[in-house]
């Protein structure tokens, strides 16, 4: 996935009016300003509520589903091997937001002020926060991405990880 790939899905879903934010690896590299790594897929939060709009979307670009977690997130790939992890949230009133979990009494949260702007190539991308980043890079064994990833926070923000 490059960073046109990004920002040509990114275009698509504006197009159908849909609100997504960016994760996981690019989401790191939006907040730092520059690709810093590959990245092997696009991981974007989107409204629940707009599903119909980004599936119509992705599938009329010529994604197809090839994963699916739902509620807790599914997967579309392009033929070319572009790949989409979707992870669907549902807002409340304050703008906070919740994404379901494996332990459906443990959701995972989105506070209202994890959604900010980054840049990819120049251009202003909505991403997750680092302290957010940080927040879903824990419990869990780390790869060398995940390492990779973290350490670019830690410079770039001079924030605490915990790997």
């Amino acid at each position: 996935m490059t960073a046109e790939d990004v920002l040509s899905v990114l275009n698509l879903l504006r197009r159908a009016e849909a609100d997504v934010w960016i994760g996981g690896g690019w989401g790191i590299d939006a907040l730092i300003g520059e690709q810093t790594r590959d990245h092997r897929d696009l991981d974007l939060m989107y409204r629940q509520d707009q599903e119909a709009a980004v599936v119509a979307a992705l599938f009329e670009a010529g994604f197809v589903e090839s994963l699916s977690w739902r509620p807790i997130r599914w997967v579309v790939t392009a033929q070319d091997g572009r790949e989409v992890d979707l992870h669907p949230l549902v807002f409340g009133d304050e703008g906070s937001a919740e994404q379901a979990s494996p332990d459906p009494e443990r959701p995972f949260v989105y506070p209202s002020s994890c959604f900010v702007t980054g840049t990819l190539r120049g251009t202003a991308v909505p991403c997750l926060s680092a302290e957010q980043q940080v927040y879903f890079h824990q419990g869990y064994e780390p790869t060398e991405r995940d390492r990779h990833d973290m350490a670019q926070l830690r410079r770039a923000f001079r924030i605490a990880t915990h790997f």
